[in-house]
């Protein structure tokens, strides 16, 4: 799904044919969300630590525009935290499991998708387009990842994963994400790809 530049062949194909915001509906791949969940206990206690990170709200906007200079910066981050962060888990650092922090040279899922959010609202991406999603990798564990909504889908960086991806792209089962209007709230995935795939079997 890549180009030689890094860029997905989805971005490349409509860029220059056509607007980005034009192009969202015909190419664009959105995860579809449902009602509001449960708050992931690693999250509740990072924001008890840093409430200012959980209290940012958007009023409902259309996702931004993927540009090439956006693109550029999401795949830059997407990079630079992957190779200065190195893995260990909560059980490893801190003796305990599910501990949400911004890495200090090591950490879990989640902390390499703090950064991520961090260094990408710090460009000015907003943050009701900067989702920590939590999924179920193919051998049934938990995992989170950041995704970003653009005019041309949903896209995810993870740490397991050197690539920028569509959502639909990748190998997990999307379980839930933070709200677009309130970094405090949750809400459900309605992942139905599974469905489908059961369906033609």
């Amino acid at each position: 799904m890549m180009t030689t530049k890094g860029m997905p062949l989805l971005f490349a194909a409509v860029f220059g044919a056509m607007t980005v915001t034009g192009a969202a509906e015909a190419a664009g791949s959105f995860m579809k969300t449902g009602g509001r969940t449960t708050q992931p206990v690693g999250h509740y206690e990072f924001c008890q630590k840093l409430p200012a990170e959980c209290r940012q709200k958007t009023a409902r906007h259309a996702p931004m525009e993927l540009s090439r200079r956006l693109w550029s910066a999401i795949v830059s981050v997407n990079s630079s935290v992957n190779a200065a962060v190195a893995p260990k888990t909560d059980m490893e650092m801190w003796g305990r499991e599910e501990v949400w922090s911004y890495p200090n040279g090591q950490g879990d899922c989640e902390d390499y998708v703090l950064e991520k959010r961090r260094q990408l609202m710090a460009l000015g991406v907003p943050a009701g387009d900067l989702l920590i999603t939590v999924v179920r990798q193919p051998n049934g564990d938990g995992h989170a990842v950041l995704t970003v909504r653009t005019s041309l889908g949903d896209f995810v960086l993870d740490n397991l994963e050197p690539r920028v991806l569509a959502w639909d792209e990748t190998p997990y089962t999307y379980l839930k994400r933070q709200s677009d209007s309130n970094s405090g709230v949750w809400v459900k995935i309605n992942d139905g790809r599974a469905e489908a795939v059961a369906s033609v079997k």
